[in-house]
């Protein structure tokens, strides 16, 4: 799958997410990575200060980052649909750690 194509799933799965929790986020940007980190075996990742640890001193930082990587996507699904249904799952989990939400709470949930 082509990046452009795996940018446009990402960006659809953005519009899936409820307008009233998308102008609840504040100072992140959302961005599609190849791969992450040397040696680390993600298929996301939140970087940056949670909405429910912002205190009265949050000022003057860079936006949090919540970083999808496409590579790691992609060897993980089979069909284009996994692919849809895979990035959908991710972004959704980011977007959770932005909101506070441990990854704990989130298997809880049932979206580990």
């Amino acid at each position: 799958m082509s990046r452009d194509r795996f940018e446009e799933l990402v960006g659809e799965a953005l519009d899936e997410v409820p307008e009233e929790l998308l102008g609840l986020m504040s100072n992140v940007v959302i961005l599609v990575e190849d791969d992450p980190p040397p040696g680390e075996n993600l298929l996301g990742l939140y970087e940056g200060h949670a909405l429910t640890t912002r205190g009265w001193d949050y000022a003057g930082v860079l936006p949090d980052r919540i970083l999808i990587y496409r590579n790691p996507i992609l060897a993980i699904c089979d069909t284009d649909d996994d692919v849809v249904d895979e990035v959908a799952v991710t972004v959704v989990h980011e977007i959770a750690h932005h909101f506070g939400i441990d990854d704990e709470r989130l298997h809880a949930l049932g979206w580990g």
